[in-house]
């Protein structure tokens, strides 16, 4: 009789803090013992040779999303659960975007209605605030944080998304009062109007231009001004897709003075420069992100972030729009840098381009590599020790390695539904052959082996990452001022 309904055999385990080379035997979905020589399981798989990983959380991704400018993404949840398999990633956390006028709640429902019949793999959802409106603040909002939506993000920039600084406050005031994490994309909106306005008034209109408008400047300083906001009423806080080192250097600064300040990065950064949106006639369009890629130094900034702690985690922000009238040519075939669609896809090749080029390179170790891809994206979301890891009681959520398959990232390979990578070309060394989630196959050698709706939605609960320090700021110190908790 088996023991497990499922053993994982002889493979080289890797988690955030360890190492090990043991057996892993799994039960209803959880890992229920780690040892060598377990019993027997109804189903084997031998991992002899291989590095057996915790499946990625890819925390940061668009998925069957409306942009603000009516533009439905290219991938929906099926597309973009089964892409994100194939790349070793087990749980998603897409957002749920909130657009002026709308309903949270009635956008989460919106969003679950998608997801549902669909995710092939486990997934949670950030919200978007948009429209911090009395009825989202004092009512919607704090009941969905109970109700395991435990973070959100705001923009500091697009018209359509942007909110002021006064607003900024009011959401970061009822985050430290529900515990919830604040994720920010940091850029100055009036800074990129200016410049984009003396660039299009000069006839500047073609894809490179987008990378000048967004300047490394206007990151920086929108980085430091939500830090300063989130210090004033000691809130932590994620700066979301950081590129420049700039922005980097105001989160390590942030992070030297004892605060909850984290970061992320994304491959974009990594691996792509301005230089790519230089291209013939509109093809530039398609490395069209925001914050722009940047250039070999920023890339080498970007590298030391996620090596010296400024990065705690390493996310795709996979924003799929087509190179077609669908998406990226919505405006027509010749469009100016600022009606072309913003976001480049990647969710499938996010952890085997950081294990090639990282933990192949030296650049980062084993441990390492699933702090950032895994372990500190549970964590800061709520959902570690369930996700992120490989331990007993975790979800059985595995990625097996073959650290020696050599891979050229090409649009044919990938399963999402975007029609191109940026990435094209690339080669990698080390991809995920075999990935279960909660004990299911669901990729073996090249198979998709679930069916769609088979993942399943995950509350998150409130971050212990998220919870302040209980620190007061000066300016708001009892013995200079009338006291912090009057103003939280």
């Amino acid at each position: 009789m088996a023991d497990f309904d499922l053993v994982v055999r002889n493979g080289n385990i890797a988690t955030a803090t360890d190492l090990m080379t043991c057996d892993i035997g799994i039960r209803d979905g959880r890992i229920a013992a780690l040892a060598d020589r377990l019993g027997p399981g109804r189903r084997e798989i031998d991992a002899d040779g291989k590095l057996v990983l915790p499946g990625g959380v890819e925390s940061h991704c668009h998925v069957e999303q409306m942009s603000a400018a009516g533009l439905m993404t290219a991938d929906d949840f099926y597309s973009a659960s089964v892409s994100a398999a194939f790349g070793g990633t087990t749980t998603i956390i897409p957002f749920a975007a909130q657009h002026k006028g709308q309903s949270l709640r009635q956008v989460v429902r919106d969003y679950h209605e998608c997801a549902g019949p669909k995710a092939v793999i486990d997934y949670a959802f950030h919200l978007i605030v948009s429209d911090p409106t009395e009825q989202v603040l004092g009512q919607e909002l704090p009941a969905l944080i109970r109700d395991g939506y435990t973070s959100f993000k705001v923009y500091t920039t697009y018209d359509l998304l942007k909110v002021d600084d006064y607003q900024f406050l009011d959401i970061l005031a009822l985050a430290r009062r529900e515990g919830a994490m604040v994720m920010v994309h940091a850029e100055n909106h009036e800074a990129i109007r200016w410049i984009s306005d003396r660039l299009l008034q000069k006839g500047h209109r073609e894809p490179k231009y987008h990378a000048v408008s967004h300047s490394r400047i206007g990151e920086g300083e929108a980085t430091h001004r939500v830090i300063e906001l989130a210090t004033l009423l000691d809130v932590p806080l994620l700066i979301v897709h950081v590129s420049t080192e700039e922005a980097a250097s105001q989160i390590k600064a942030a992070q030297t003075r004892g605060l909850k300040i984290y970061g992320e990065t994304c491959p974009q950064y990594l691996f792509l420069t301005a230089d790519d949106l230089d291209l013939p006639g509109s093809e530039g369009a398609k490395f069209c992100c925001s914050p722009p890629p940047r250039d070999a130094a920023a890339q080498e900034a970007m590298w030391l972030g996620l090596r010296n702690g400024t990065f705690q985690v390493f996310s795709s922000d996979h924003a799929p729009y087509r190179y077609d009238e669908t998406g990226k040519l919505s405006k027509g075939p010749n469009p100016s840098f600022k009606e072309v669609a913003n976001g480049v896809p990647g969710i499938e090749i996010r952890l085997p381009l950081l294990y090639s080029e990282g933990v192949r390179t030296g650049r980062l170790d084993i441990h390492e590599f699933v702090a950032l891809t895994a372990t500190n994206a549970a964590r800061l979301y709520g959902l570690f020790p369930r996700k992120g890891t490989i331990a007993v009681g975790s979800d059985a959520d595995i990625a097996i390695w073959d650290t020696e398959k050599e891979v050229t990232i090409g649009t044919e390979m990938l399963h999402d539904n975007v029609g191109y990578t940026p990435y094209e070309g690339r080669r990698a060394t080390g991809w995920p052959v075999t990935v279960l989630s909660r004990g299911r196959v669901v990729v073996d050698d090249g198979d998709l082996l679930v069916e769609r709706g088979s993942g399943e939605f995950l509350p998150c609960d409130t971050p212990e990452l998220a919870k302040p320090l209980g620190r007061t700021s000066p300016e708001l110190d009892p013995a200079r001022n009338f006291g912090a908790d009057l103003l939280r």
